[in-house]
């Protein structure tokens, strides 16, 4: 990894400006020059842009100054940073020369100039360019009033990115009105920067043969060290060795490091979750063929579309598609081919996403029983990554050489808007069936339909940064939950007349299954008596007492108001996991006294059932629990702006 500039939050890098490649190490291996430091902003994820990508990022140069013979010829990296939607610094020339932004407002993509982009488009734009006079002492930021423009040079609407021009001086601005508009505006142009440096080295053409070759020794030493940690952690392990293998390039690198550690071919894992891509299917089992791997298929089927109606649209906050259309299948799969547990091997990455940035070298996921999981490349950078595919001429899936920068399910809600755009120019049939959904669950929940066409159904709980979009275009969003699970609280635990504490609620949930399978949720909690004919449990534990009626009432009493809270909640629990079930089975794996089985959904037996818990922690929809249940408490009163809300929405 490039040192961290923690001042600035920046991200040292090098670049060799006689090979024009990024450097991934100290040196490169091509010339021996040590290159020349410059700064990206963090994390630092930096990738080659190849394929589809490159020609987008010229086609915006040429869109803008009606040329991209700077950057024709040259290698060109994108480095992810924060933003609305897809945001990527253009680092070419070892510098950046700006940032390639998808704008939702404008459904597509934009183009900002930096300093360094100007400098090197300025003499050769032919569009674009504004010359001004008259203006003094500091000015970036400044605003160009239309009196001081000289000349404009082509036609540009309003927020285009420009060149702006003083003598010598080139540097960025944006059009604040149209060059029909400009003569006459008190802000016509505003100067970003003007900071021209010309000393600045021009790159010679470069490839990606030329970046593989610049890195061999710092990819030679990279290899070693994963190829050692997959070695020391499976040696010993007399258990089956395999790779979660996804048809994405972080489980291609990781197939290609086990397969050097252990001097044969690993076997493959793979889940079907039913909503993948078809080119992804077709690659993942040409891959396996061709190679002659052991390929093990999870099949999730129609796991997704059985569910989206009772869960709603997935969210980044909110993937409960991954438990039930992944965790559900792999685990089936692990307990029917590999009973005693496995060893996995996964490409998991540490800059892929903040959930992973403490990722470590061995690790076990809590949903799936007997299987431990290794991340030799948790480190890598994905520029590291593709050096490594491109080095060992390895076969990659070719959605990545149509812009996609992640690959995963085709309605993700991780991936990005622009992506999601560029699925619908490649599979619109796909594109327009989940548009379709979003639409008309949006309509049913009484939802405005930019919910969808600004992407704001990929969050049950909106991000800053989406609550000021949200606040910009002035879109209420009805704070609640979008899965038609609510409790409201009638009463909080307070000091009961008869002594001790209560509390009451009433829960509302679709009534998926019939009021048997509440009870046998509750059993998990304690000890539980019921009535068939009137719907009503009574549940006794160590914590304390509830009664459970079949229209959602709840009522508990306990000694202590900790324990009225904490009885309130498991009670829930246990409705909404009877309710929601999924059946995806791994309560039952989870259960050490086999007290589990399903029928139509969760059933416990009593003579078994220690309520230990163990099924519940394991639970998918109790892992979601926060985002399901909207907590309904009269006396909150609801905010009528996005800003001011804390909540999902519904």
């Amino acid at each position: 990894m490039p040192p961290k500039n923690i001042a600035n939050g920046k991200e040292v890098c090098r670049w060799c400006d006689v090979c024009g490649t990024l450097l991934l190490g100290s040196r490169c291996s091509r010339c021996g020059s040590p290159g020349r430091e410059f700064e990206i902003n963090s994390p630092g994820d930096i990738r080659p842009c190849f394929g589809e990508s490159r020609e987008a990022v010229a086609g915006l140069f040429r869109e803008a100054f009606g040329t991209s013979r700077p950057i024709d010829g040259k290698a060109i990296f994108l480095n992810k940073v924060p933003g609305e939607d897809r945001t990527d610094e253009i680092v070419s020339h070892g510098t950046v020369l700006g940032i390639v932004r998808f704008d939702m407002r404008l459904n597509r993509l934009v183009l900002e100039l930096r300093q360094p982009g100007a400098d090197m488009f300025a003499d050769v734009a032919t569009q674009n360019v504004v010359t001004f006079a008259g203006l003094s002492g500091h000015l970036k930021g400044k605003n160009i009033p239309g009196s001081n423009i000289n000349e404009v040079l082509g036609n540009f609407r309003e927020g285009d990115t420009v060149i702006v021009r003083k003598g010598a001086r080139a540097g960025p601005g944006i059009a604040l009105v149209s060059s029909d508009n400009i003569e006459y505006a008190e802000k016509a142009v505003k100067i970003r920067d003007l900071s021209p440096d010309p000393e600045r080295p021009i790159s010679p053409d470069s490839d990606i043969s030329e970046f593989v070759e610049a890195n061999t020794s710092h990819m030679k030493g990279l290899t070693s060290v994963a190829v050692s940690e997959i070695r020391e952690s499976t040696n010993g392990s007399k258990l089956p060795v395999t790779v979660s293998f996804s048809g994405g390039k972080d489980s291609l690198v990781a197939c290609s490091l086990t397969e050097k550690a252990l001097r044969k071919k690993p076997i493959l894992l793979f889940i079907n979750t039913g909503i993948e891509f078809p080119d992804t299917v077709a690659y993942v089992r040409e891959f396996a063929s061709e190679g002659r791997y052991d390929l093990r298929t999870a099949e999730a089927g129609t796991a997704f579309l059985d569910n989206v109606d009772s869960f709603g649209p997935p969210a980044k906050d909110f993937r409960w598609c991954c438990k039930v259309c992944k965790l559900g299948p792999i685990t089936e799969l692990i307990e029917k081919d590999f009973p005693h547990g496995i060893v996995t091997v996964e490409g998991n990455r540490a800059l892929e996403s903040f959930s992973r940035s403490r990722t470590p070298l061995v690790s076990k996921n809590p949903f799936v029983p007997n299987q431990t999981n290794i991340n030799p490349i948790r480190s890598w950078r994905s520029a590291e990554i593709w050096c490594y595919i491109w080095g060992e001429g390895l076969r990659y899936n070719p959605l990545y050489a149509k812009d996609f920068e992640r690959i995963g399910c085709y309605l993700c809600a991780s991936c990005l808007s622009s992506e999601w755009r560029n699925t619908g120019r490649i599979y619109p049939e796909l594109y327009d069936e989940w548009e379709s959904f979003l639409h008309r669950y949006a309509k049913e929940k009484g939802l405005p339909p930019e919910y969808v066409d600004m992407s704001f159904w990929r969050w049950k709980a909106l991000p800053p940064k989406m609550v000021l979009l949200a606040d910009q275009l002035d879109i209420r969003l009805k704070p609640g939950s979008a899965s038609g699970i609510s409790m409201k609280v009638l009463k909080g635990a307070s000091v009961c007349e008869a002594g001790g504490f209560s509390a009451e609620a009433v829960v509302t949930l679709p009534r998926n299954r019939d009021f048997s399978y509440v009870v046998d949720a509750l059993r998990t909690v304690g000890d539980v008596k019921y009535s068939p004919e009137f719907e009503i449990a009574f549940v006794r534990s160590l914590k304390g007492t509830a009664k459970v009626f079949g229209g959602g009432q709840v009522s508990v009493t306990a000694t202590s108001q900790k324990n009225a809270e904490l009885m309130l909640e498991k009670t829930v629990k246990a409705m909404v996991r009877a309710m929601m079930c999924t059946s995806c089975g791994i309560c039952v794996k989870s259960c050490h006294k086999n007290a589990i089985s399903m029928a139509g959904g969760m059933r416990v037996n009593p003579d078994r059932c220690t309520s230990c818990g163990n099924c519940e922690s394991s639970c998918m929809v109790i892992h979601y629990y926060d985002r399901l249940v909207g907590k309904e408490d009269p006396r909150r009163k609801p905010a009528p702006r996005a800003s001011e809300r804390a909540k999902g929405y519904k």
